[in-house]
């Protein structure tokens, strides 16, 4: 059988060997939107919990709108220009209009890379865009601590707007159970401070923190009570335009509202089409990390690499196919990779346990970590070279079709499942599909 995979911006086919008993694993089809930029603007005068937003903007002189970086294919081009065309129509002066980009800890996004990220000239050349910098004390307003001790600083800029809006992509999320919403808050604008409690090693161990999971998370709890304390802080409500994609990245739900309810919406659509529940765990899986722009670096690419653990048998293998045309992402995370050769995977994990910070980037190291107590990896990828090969902590094969043969090796049996769509659908073992 062949299938093919996403890899990078375009796509790579693996051809399973004809023994074997082979289950391809994806998302059921999602009803589409007929047409895109004429349902962003219908939602916004049909809004979850909240008035439409000609009411709720009528009295601001400044929006700040909050969008995922480049590591996320939130189709901005779609999504910006109706909510900015709103705005300026209510008399919001185009310069009084921030587009801020969530980056989180990661990289700035500038250049042909965030003309890409907004898709859009017009909104380019009229609004205002800027990064958020965590690591820019200045840039951020103290509010206090949650009541598990987390540190809130939160980028002043949309703390400070007189309508603050967050747009962003529904979809599984191995951490926060679902992305978008909450999540472009805290960690996308927050310092990093705030970022590294939020992926601290007893946040991230919980067992109710995992994907398509938000009942009893810790993580996405103190997202939520973060959110309220920026409202408590800047006596405003915030807002959230929330979009789901189907697997050809085609718009399937968008809605505007209230910024929890309307992005439990968005996840209770999401949960219906993400999950898939499977009757059998198999000893070798076959996914993506996504491809273009998840599977840019190892970093990312790690998501694609925990997401289907649920359907595979103790000592398994999983081969993932990644491009990391950037490497294996920050150094950072090089650091953290090599402590986790150094160490191995227990004596890493516990050390860990011990802090009340994550070091930046080692989180993404840490659910590897988890994984290698468990299970066995392949990784098949054009862009890891020299020392960032040994520090994937994974075999590496040449080609999908030696990856295959390596799993198939070690397995006892020939049923294989190929996940296509990597980390954005999540299979779950029949016993665990109410859970």
């Amino acid at each position: 059988m062949k299938v093919s995979l996403p890899y990078g911006k375009s796509s790579i086919t693996v051809r399973i060997p004809d023994y074997c008993d082979v289950s391809v694993i994806r998302k059921p089809p999602m009803p589409l939107v007929a047409s895109p930029i004429d349902e962003v603007r219908k939602s916004l005068n049909q809004p979850v919990g909240c008035s439409p937003l000609s009411s709720v903007a009528k009295s601001s002189t400044t929006a700040c709108i909050l969008i995922c970086d480049i590591t996320r294919p939130v189709p901005n081009s779609t999504l910006l220009g109706p909510l900015v065309e709103c705005l300026m129509d209510l008399g919001i002066e185009a310069a009084n209009i921030l587009i801020l980009v969530a980056t989180g800890l990661h990289r700035p996004n500038e250049g042909e890379e965030l003309e890409y990220l907004i898709g859009d000239p017009k909104i380019l050349n009229a609004i205002p865009i800027k990064n958020h910098h965590a690591r820019n004390n200045s840039e951020h307003v103290d509010l206090g601590t949650t009541t598990s001790w987390t540190p809130v600083l939160i980028d002043r800029r949309f703390v400070e707007a007189d309508l603050k809006i967050v747009t962003g992509l529904v979809e599984p999320h191995f951490m926060a159970g679902y992305s978008g919403g909450r999540k472009v808050l805290a960690p996308g604008i927050a310092h990093a401070d705030t970022i590294r409690t939020l992926h601290s090693s007893r946040i991230l161990e919980d067992p109710n923190t995992r994907t398509c999971n938000i009942d009893g998370n810790p993580l996405h709890r103190e997202q939520l009570e973060i959110v309220e304390m920026v409202k408590k802080h800047s006596h405003s409500e915030i807002f959230a335009v929330n979009t789901v994609i189907d697997e050809d990245r085609k718009m399937a739900f968008v809605n505007f509202g209230e910024i929890v309810e309307s992005h439990q919406q968005a996840m209770d659509f999401a949960h219906r089409y993400c999950t898939v529940v499977v009757d059998r765990k198999f000893e070798t899986v076959v996914t993506s990390a996504a491809g273009y722009p998840l599977d840019q670096t190892y970093y990312q690419a790690v998501k694609g690499m925990v997401t289907p653990l649920d359907i595979l048998e103790k000592n398994g293998t999983l081969v993932l196919v990644a491009e990391c045309k950037e490497g294996l992402g920050s150094n950072a995370f090089r650091k953290s990779q090599r402590d986790l050769i150094r160490e191995g995977s227990s004596t890493f994990l516990h050390r860990i346990s011990q802090k009340p910070k994550a070091d930046i980037d080692e989180w993404e190291t840490q659910m590897q970590a988890n994984a290698l107590e468990s299970f066995e990896f392949c990784l098949v990828s054009d862009g890891l070279a020299g020392e960032d090969r040994e520090l994937a902590a994974v075999h590496m094969a040449t080609t999908i079709e030696e990856g295959v043969n390596y799993a198939l090796e070690r397995a006892k049996s020939t049923n294989v499942a190929v996940i296509p769509e990597g980390p954005y659908v999540v299979p779950q073992f029949a016993q665990h599909s109410n859970s």
